[in-house]
């Protein structure tokens, strides 16, 4: 399955516990769309939120963004894992 990084940019900053709600949201709705967000890294100061997610396609990873929590990416990149 494909792997995706996608980026949120937050205007005045982030907290990690609303990351961690929004994570939470993710994982509820994320089986019906076939998508398994694995990781997230949070920069508070900066408003940034990187999220990683294997999923069918781009579409689907923001959709469960959008249904969760409303939150989708600004922007979200294929990626390959290399050791």
């Amino acid at each position: 399955m494909p792997r995706f990084m996608d980026v949120h940019s937050m205007q005045g900053g982030v907290s990690e516990a609303d990351v961690a709600a929004a994570h939470e949201a993710d994982l509820a709705v994320q089986d019906a769309h076939g998508v398994n967000y694995l990781r997230y890294w949070v920069d508070e100061s900066a408003g940034k939120i990187f999220c990683l997610v294997d999923a069918p396609d781009a579409e689907a990873a923001t959709t469960v963004h959008r249904e969760a929590h409303g939150l989708v990416a600004d922007e979200i990149y294929q990626v390959t894992e290399h050791t």
